[in-house]
């Protein structure tokens, strides 16, 4: 798969200039922040490794105890489990096989490959970096968080609290990245990596409850509500940059009144992703998230909610602005440029439209009658989790009763619905959240009513926007923890070894040899009576040594 991925970002046999990403000429703390197709995908491909290495050793050491890779032989028999809680080795395990998602998914502190991935073909970011394998750490979390739950007794909270809040942290981080960035393929990775944070963040908190399969549902439902709307909005993208030519969303402008289908389908889903309240199939997938962060139990789940509030909002924000800048205001002078040449801004084919629209179409239509699919989604889950590894009601309550467990973090689950069984608390927070977020970006982006350009004039919201734009500095801070530094110390080491130690052993070689020389040497006179003389005398001892 890694090398997949490297293949597919890397996708010419040349970098060209016009598929690199990030600005030419920015740089933060001293880091280039534009990569080409080839570093990007050698930087995908590294990056996820170091995840892979993380997951194939906790998978060896479970396998060292178990004697099995088999999930039903690891439910049936847990000596092993017993052994390696004595030896405190299970959740570090267990966190080492997270480390495979976290590579894999983009997850803090490994998510800096996914935005630089974007070199590759939006068709390819559509396929790979929306529904398939960044989707393919979070499966991994979903395929072994109920046989880590059925082990709570062993401290298995732990784990479930690491999930959560890696989930939380990267979500957060990645959607206010999103907020200032100008290109729009990696507005939509930002948007990823954020959202795939949205769904650990939810299988984290269902270790964390007493109704398991609320928050294991809501995060596979909001997988699956995210592969059809972010595979149309990539689509979508590269048909816009297929007809403007750049991946600036400062480059476009008024593109709707030249591809209105274009800008029809992806409206529909950005606003799946936004969250449109009821008739999106985004808003109900994130409403289960807060409904099962709400009603967890878990004794820090009021901070997780927020930041899944806050991030909501932020999306909402990035989306409309994204919409905002790519089909409303005045054309560009890109644009403008184009039309000058020639090349009139015009409407894809339908080969290019049709598969977002029907991704689109699909967001709405199911959003309609979401309530009932995600009724009918954890239904399935429920019986799934019961009926291969024994996660009953009754079995979920005795995590709160076993002595072994953590308790202080986990109270009794609560549940609160009210119509189409939405939760009160987080119906009113994802409708806030759309609300605070969509009004926010239709002001700024599309109705123009607050000029953008406001930020760049207050020196507090200049240095917020500047923080933000260079990434946290986290990829700054990444290459000099994990490249420049390293390779400075290496070169130090080296350069002491080899002016130190090896000319030293040197000199003392050549010092030693020089002396030796010099002994050998004395004895080379020059003068045929001396060497008779040896000669004799070597006779001599010889003649000696055989008589005795």
């Amino acid at each position: 798969v890694g090398l997949a991925s490297y293949a597919l970002v890397g996708f010419w046999y040349t970098d060209r200039k016009k598929d690199f990403v990030g600005t030419e000429g920015h740089r933060a703390g001293g880091i280039a922040m534009w990569a080409s197709p080839s570093h990007a995908g050698a930087k995908a491909f590294i990056m996820t490794k170091a995840g892979d290495t993380m997951m194939l050793a906790g998978m060896f050491l479970i396998f060292a105890y178990s004697g099995t890779f088999g999930f039903k032989e690891l439910l049936q028999n847990q000596g092993w489990a017993v052994q390696m809680a004595h030896q405190n080795l299970l959740v570090p395990a267990a966190i080492l096989l997270f480390g495979g998602a976290i590579g894999k998914s983009a997850q803090f502190p490994l998510n800096e490959w996914l935005l630089e991935a974007m070199t590759g073909p939006a068709s390819v970011s559509a396929l790979i970096h929306a529904a398939t394998m960044v989707k393919a750490g979070v499966f991994l979390v979903a395929r072994i968080a109920p046989l880590f739950f059925a082990l709570a007794a062993f401290g298995m909270t732990q784990f479930f609290e690491v999930v959560a809040w890696v989930g939380a942290i990267t979500a957060f981080l990645l959607a206010s990245q999103a907020i200032a960035n100008p290109e729009i393929k990696k507005v939509l990775a930002y948007s990823t990596g954020s959202q795939i944070g949205y769904m650990m963040m939810a299988i984290g908190i269902a270790g964390l409850s007493t109704n398991f399969a609320e928050g294991y549902t809501a995060g596979f439902f909001q997988l699956i509500s995210h592969a059809m709307f972010k595979a149309a909005l990539f689509m979508g993208a590269g048909a816009l940059l297929h007809v403007v030519g750049s991946r600036f969303m400062t480059d476009m402008g008024g593109m709707r009144k030249y591809m209105r289908k274009t800008y029809i389908f992806m409206f529909l889903a950005a606003i799946s992703l936004a969250a449109a309240p009821l008739i999106t199939l985004g808003f109900w997938s994130k409403d289960a998230i807060f409904a099962a962060v709400l009603g967890s139990g878990y004794v820090h789940s009021l901070p997780l909610f927020i930041m899944a509030f806050v991030v909501a909002i932020m999306t909402a924000f990035y989306t409309f602005r994204m919409i905002g800048m790519s089909f409303f205001g005045k054309k560009s002078p890109h644009l403008e440029e184009l039309e000058k040449t020639g090349h009139h801004p015009h409407e894809v084919r339908p080969i290019v439209w049709v598969p977002f629209a029907i991704l689109a179409v699909a967001t709405i239509a199911i959003g309609v009658v979401g309530f009932a699919f995600g009724a009918q989604l954890q239904h399935i889950f429920a019986d799934y989790l019961a009926k291969y590894f024994g996660i009953t009601q009754q079995k979920q309550l005795q995590l709160l009763q076993n002595p072994a467990t953590t308790t202080q973090l986990v109270k009794p689950h609560t549940e609160t619905k009210l119509f189409l069984g939405l939760n009160p608390y987080a119906a009113t927070a994802s409708f806030g959240a759309f609300a605070i977020g969509g009004f926010l970006g239709y002001m700024f982006y599309i109705a123009r009513k607050i000029d953008p350009q406001i930020i760049s004039k207050n020196i507090v919201t200049r240095g917020i926007w500047k923080f933000l734009y260079n990434r946290w500095y986290l990829n700054s801070a990444l290459y000099w923890g994990a490249v420049i530094g390293p390779v400075a110390i290496y070169r130090i080491i080296w350069r002491y070894f080899e002016f130190t130690v090896m000319e030293g052993i040197s000199h003392a070689f050549e010092f030693s040899m020089a002396s030796f020389s010099r002994v050998v040497k004395a004895g080379q006179t020059g003068i045929t009576q001396t060497y008779l003389f040896v000669f004799g005398v070597g006779i001599m001892i010889i003649i000696m040594l055989l008589l005795l």
